[in-house]
């Protein structure tokens, strides 16, 4: 199992939405809006490595999603 997290930045006024559509992505086990540079913070889980780029993909076609940043827990 592999676990990283994506941290977002959101359009003004759109961190809430934007949680709420990147739980509903394959791979994302948990989603929370933060303080600070970035807004949202997604939780993801898949079977391989290759897999985060296909949720990094969907996560950044999400209306309101501006920047992302990915780390993969090590």
């Amino acid at each position: 199992m592999v676990v990283a997290y994506i941290l977002i930045q959101a359009s003004k006024g759109k961190a809430w939405p934007v949680r709420e559509e990147v739980l509903k992505v394959k791979g994302v086990v948990e989603a929370v809006c933060v303080t600070g540079i970035y807004d949202v913070i997604a939780k993801i889980e898949v079977s391989e490595l290759k897999e985060i780029s296909d949720v990094v993909k969907s996560v950044h076609s999400i209306d309101g999603v501006e920047k992302t940043h990915t780390a993969i827990a090590v």
